[in-house]
């Protein structure tokens, strides 16, 4: 078992930190907002003051933040996570942000001879809760193989993909799929409501049938009953997929599907539905489509 650090402790990374309590590991974090963490201190985290803090006190230290510019102002700076790191330690961060700026960060960890691994997840408060989050892993090979069991007691699904930044260009093509995805389903959806075929009746056959991937088996539902708090908002989203659109650009790859969900998420921050989990693609659509959503 290991003392691990744990900074970014949100609806994701409080439930990872969670995994990793009931595994057995000691567990120290940091949140920027200390009392989203306070339901963790019963089952055994230590709260830390500050990201420096956190890994000056551990073995190992993982990152779970929102976007680049929570993820610098946690890993930059004289109380910056950066800053705490020994010789030899791993940092691990499971953000989604650009891969340079990761690569960039990693460059910082390198001088003071310690290694920072980008490992992005893939999957939902659903599949995490249900032990079946994958990582995708990227940098250090001999300092992945460290962490490799640690990061199994966080997810069943491990895989390591390269030089540092790979992981999280891969975490982008991943995410990529789940905005096309969820709204080829909606249209599918409406295409048969309108046709007579009940909204439920429609949802059910498509989420029996070859098109039901594991993340419309979780998320299709929301067509019918949107939840009562985002497992993944529209602005989380859409930032991931404005990353994969200027990834693309960047390696000449064309991108239309992307780009006309990202048109879609647009549309619902216009709409008010920021907040919403990006399944309100589906009332957007609706909208445009003169359905009662």
């Amino acid at each position: 078992m290991a003392t691990v650090g744990f900074v970014g402790l949100g609806t994701m990374g409080g439930r990872v930190a969670k995994r990793l309590l009931d595994a057995g590991h000691v567990v120290h974090g940091f949140n920027r907002r200390p009392q989203r963490a306070a339901w963790l201190v019963p089952e055994g985290l230590v709260l830390c003051s500050s990201p420096r803090a956190v890994a000056e006190t551990t073995e190992v230290v993982i990152s779970m933040v929102a976007n680049t510019e929570a993820l610098e102002a946690v890993a930059k700076g004289d109380d910056g996570i950066l800053a705490g790191l020994r010789p030899g330690q791993v940092y691990v961060d499971s953000s989604t942000v650009a891969p340079q700026t990761i690569r960039a960060l990693a460059t910082v960890a390198s001088e003071r001879q310690a290694h920072l691994l980008d490992a992005p997840v893939s999957g939902s408060v659903a599949t995490l809760e249900a032990g079946r989050l994958s990582i995708m892993v990227s940098g250090d090979e001999t300092a992945f193989e460290r962490v490799h069991p640690l990061l199994l007691d966080i997810g069943s699904t491990v895989t390591y993909v390269g030089s540092s930044g790979k992981a999280m260009l891969m975490k982008l093509a991943t995410n990529l799929n789940l905005a096309v995805q969820m709204a080829a389903f909606s249209e599918a959806v409406l295409l048969a409501e309108r046709s007579g075929i009940p909204r439920a009746t429609a949802a059910e056959v498509l989420l029996q049938s070859v098109i039901a991937s594991p993340m419309l088996q979780y998320r299709g539902p929301f067509v019918l009953e949107m939840p009562e708090a985002a497992w993944f908002d529209v602005d989380m989203m859409q930032k991931d997929l404005q990353l994969a659109l200027e990834a693309g650009r960047s390696v000449g790859v064309a991108t239309p599907t992307a780009a006309a969900a990202n048109e879609l998420l647009t549309a619902a921050r216009g709409l008010g539905w920021a907040g919403e989990d990006f399944a309100v693609v589906f009332r957007v659509l609706a909208r445009l489509s003169g359905v009662e959503a």
